[in-house]
């Protein structure tokens, strides 16, 4: 049985993405991701200019007057969630933790695919493959997916995306835009990801804390590895360890930010502490420009 507060939860996040979906990704979503191929819809009496590789020979020669065929795209696409709920998702320094953020994001995505008939799927990953939802289509599965992602109790702490990506890769038999929601605190996995990118339209969406990039002046401060459970004591009234921290913090980023553009994968990024809303309209804007 779902709990009430699961419910609940649910409900909340329903509400407002599906808000946001008609007043803004709607249209975004269907102009960035297109159909996945062409089919036959009707014919029409051939005019100058029509490529002849069209014309219909057998209404042709019934009418005596040649005649072309008319295709339309194929509308319906798979989107496919691969979720990371290892230990450091369950952190926020805000009022979210990145986990909760996830799910908005993916909620709207969902909801996005539905009003465009499209199927989802979800994966939820730690350093294994943790549970599979197979796609398909309609309210009810999108619903099932974000409760999914918002009540799921991880069996493990861990990060190993390779192990995730790797298995999404021999299980997608068909092309399928690929949202991998993660903070990407792991090593090892960008060859798999490249490879799920040949096949795959995978987008990045790299969530982040503000307390990952800045730490504030608190005195001594024990520190714990929510994944290894390892703990370190540290000053962060050192401005010493404070630069040392940021730098280190911005380094990774940009490192972040490097292996993406070089593989090819296009990357959003989320922190928990600002509005979702504005990077991902900015992100389909910007990929919908390039596609014109």
């Amino acid at each position: 049985m779902i709990p009430a507060a699961l419910l609940k939860k649910v409900r909340r996040i329903e509400i407002r993405t599906t808000r946001l979906v008609n007043d803004l990704f709607g249209g975004e979503y269907e102009s960035v991701f297109k159909g996945q191929g062409i089919e036959f819809a009707d014919v029409r009496e051939y005019v100058p200019g029509d490529d002849i590789r069209t014309i219909d020979w057998n209404v042709t020669a019934r009418s005596a007057h040649p005649f072309v065929k008319k295709f339309v795209e194929t509308r319906e696409l798979t989107v496919f969630f691969l979720v990371d709920m290892s230990g450091s998702q369950y952190f926020g320094s805000t009022e979210k933790l990145k986990s909760e953020v996830a799910a908005e994001i993916a909620a709207i995505l969902a909801f996005s695919a539905v009003k465009n008939n499209d199927k989802t799927g979800l994966l939820i990953c730690t350093d294994r493959v943790e549970k599979f939802v197979p796609v398909k289509k309609g309210r009810n599965h999108a619903l099932r997916v974000i409760r999914e992602i918002l009540g799921y109790q991880p069996q493990s702490r861990g990060t190993r995306l390779e192990t995730a990506i790797q298995y999404l890769h021999n299980v997608l038999t068909r092309s399928a835009v690929v949202f991998v929601i993660s903070d990407f605190i792991d090593q090892g996995y960008e060859k798999a990801l490249k490879i799920l990118g040949q096949k795959h339209d995978v987008i990045a969406l790299h969530l982040s804390d503000p307390l990952e990039r800045v730490f504030p002046s608190c005195g001594l401060v024990e520190l714990a590895d929510r994944e290894t459970g390892e703990t370190v004591l540290v000053d962060t009234s050192s401005k010493k360890f404070r630069e040392r921290y940021s730098r280190t913090a911005a380094d990774r980023e940009a490192t972040l930010e490097r292996l993406f553009k070089r593989i090819r994968i296009d990357m959003v990024n989320i922190p928990s502490d600002a509005s979702y809303i504005e990077p991902l309209i900015k992100f389909f804007k910007s990929r919908g420009r390039k596609r014109r």
